[in-house]
């Protein structure tokens, strides 16, 4: 993500003062079937996210600092019924932002979308893979997926008037690599704000396929400058962004357009299969309902799935840089990495 009041900084000191945002586990399902999902595990998110009640909610709210975004994610948000509860006990919180990650099908219904707006919902984050029907259809293997997106984004278009910010999120794959300026405007003529290209995390399902769909971090690096260069020539600062990938590749990429990962955390059981538990640090974040919730940061997640060498100590990014993907380097090592020279080295 960019964030907009800041873009013109540096992407180092952009990613050192991020916030934190909320995220509430909303769903079990999916109605997608994206070949590139991370969450591959369906059984553990079954008994994770099945697990969020209107209680869990009301205590994520009242016991959250300086909630500056709520993010309602995991699964398919909109197939859960209690979405437009929660969005109204957000609102009634005072969260600044309140925001669903969605394949923006179900917001084709005008109606629904509509009354997610009027509970209080003011952020849409729609995941859109192509800028045509052969070209989606064949990530999220559903038939009428596309279309269905397609209209919800137009909806939301349409609510834009109300103070509902649209960003759109793109999973960089070898199939749509080639075709990131077209699905750029395509997206933008339909009044998305933000236009986000996200490289895939190489776990769940980007693993098992990874042969299939991931390309080299180098070349998506390139092609998102290329792309950056040819439509800055008709459109000052274009609020395309690259995220999830490690900067010592997106040098050539202007600093406006490197996105980075929101931080986030969320809360699940106790009884998650994640293997955290045994952590000292997680397990100090043991809270609420009687000892039952924990709560999780995206680090802990990512943090043993991510390397870096010691040639990365000496790098302009080291502070902020997470690392590569360890599923990653087994496949393509070191050789495309290397560290950027320090300010005044």
């Amino acid at each position: 993500m960019a964030d907009g009041g800041r873009t013109h900084e540096r992407i180092e000191h952009r990613i050192g003062a991020k916030r934190e945002r909320v995220h509430v586990l909303t769903g079990t399902i999916c109605n997608n079937n994206c070949v590139f999902c991370m969450e591959e595990d369906r059984e553990g998110r079954q008994a994770t996210n099945s697990a969020t009640t209107d209680d869990t909610v009301k205590w994520i709210l009242a016991n959250s600092r300086e909630l500056e975004e709520v993010c309602f994610t995991s699964g398919e948000p909109t197939t859960n019924p209690a979405l437009p509860r929660w969005i109204k006990l957000a609102r009634g919180h005072g969260v600044p932002v309140i925001s669903v990650m969605t394949n923006g099908r179900a917001l084709s219904y005008e109606r629904y979308a509509k009354g997610l707006v009027a509970a209080g919902l003011n952020r849409v984050y729609i995941s859109i893979h192509g800028h045509e029907l052969r070209l989606h259809e064949g990530l999220t293997r559903t038939p009428g997926s596309f279309e269905q997106t397609v209209a919800g984004i137009e909806v939301v278009s349409t609510l834009k008037r109300y103070g509902v910010a649209m960003h759109t999120s793109t999973v960089v794959t070898n199939r749509n690599l080639p075709h990131l300026g077209e699905i750029y405007r395509f997206l933008r003529a339909r009044g998305v704000d933000q236009v986000v290209f996200n490289v895939m995390q190489a776990n769940g399902r980007a693993n098992t396929y990874f042969e299939h769909i991931f390309p080299r971090y180098t070349e998506i690096a390139a092609a998102f400058a290329a792309f950056v260069a040819e439509q800055s020539r008709t459109e000052a600062q274009p609020p395309a962004f690259l995220v999830d990938i490690p900067l010592c590749t997106t040098n050539a990429v202007p600093d406006f357009n490197r996105g980075y990962v929101e931080s986030y955390v969320h809360f699940e059981p106790t009884t998650g299969a994640h293997g955290l538990f045994d952590d000292a640090g997680v397990e100090a974040r043991r809270t609420g309902d009687g000892g039952q919730l924990v709560q999780i940061r995206r680090s802990d997640l990512d943090d043993a799935a991510r390397h870096k060498r010691d040639a990365c100590a000496s790098c302009r990014y080291d502070a902020v840089c997470e690392g590569v993907w360890g599923n990653y380097l087994r496949r393509h090592g070191w050789d495309e990495f290397s560290p950027v020279a320090k300010e005044g080295a």
